[in-house]
């Protein structure tokens, strides 16, 4: 598993590199400071995952990886930051990011970027438990503008409650094809890339 390592803490990425090649299944392909750097490595380097901090210099993690995901939809990006700032997180999952955890949760980051490396997304216990708060934002649309149709929404939920589409299917007596094709439908309906995104398009319309 190739990593590329951005933060631009110089330290912080010196001392990753340290902790994540002690591990015989993890390589870091390169390091960088910012995200202009992040691009640039990215595209050179073609990394599993690429493992980014948000605040930077000359270029954000999120700006940097806002024009990867348009470059490369497959790109595995997992932001590790100090910050938990609800408009940061938001804007992670809406990108497309596959994770976002805390700096301080240093135990936790080859876990996730094994969970990242096998399909998964990952989020630290402190970021999951704000999503419900972004429900309460000011200024939500809900969801009559959209058009959705009551299963389309009583989807929506089950999405958001991140429950598998096994699990879909048996709370909703559908099988689980139809509920591949009510997702399909959704994504094409509200112009959004996954599932987490669905779940953040809830959180906020609500």
């Amino acid at each position: 598993m190739n990593i590329l390592i951005v933060d631009d803490d110089r330290l912080v990425c010196v001392s990753l590199k340290t902790i994540l090649e002690a591990d015989p299944e993890i390589s870091v392909t390169g390091t960088g400071n910012n995200g202009q750097q992040a691009i640039e490595l990215y595209r050179r380097h073609k990394p599993d995952i690429l493992l980014m901090d948000i605040r930077m210099d000359t270029m954000t993690g999120l700006d940097a990886g806002e024009i990867l995901l348009k470059e490369y939809p497959a790109a595995r990006i997992l932001y590790l930051t100090t910050f938990s700032d609800d408009a940061y997180i938001v804007r992670a999952l809406k990108i497309g990011a596959k994770g976002y955890l805390l700096k301080q949760n240093f135990e936790s980051i080859i876990p996730a970027l094994k969970a990242v490396y096998t399909g998964q997304r990952v989020f630290g216990d402190e970021i999951i438990t704000k999503l419900p708060a972004l429900i309460h934002g000011g200024g939500s649309p809900g969801f009559s503008n959209y058009d959705l149709t009551e299963k389309e929404t009583e989807l929506l939920v089950h999405i958001s409650e991140g429950l598998s589409n096994r699990e879909i299917s048996e709370a909703m007596f559908l099988s689980e094809g139809t509920v591949r094709n009510y997702i399909s439908i959704l994504l094409e309906k509200l112009n959004l890339r996954d599932r987490t995104q669905l779940a953040v398009f809830y959180y906020k319309n609500r």
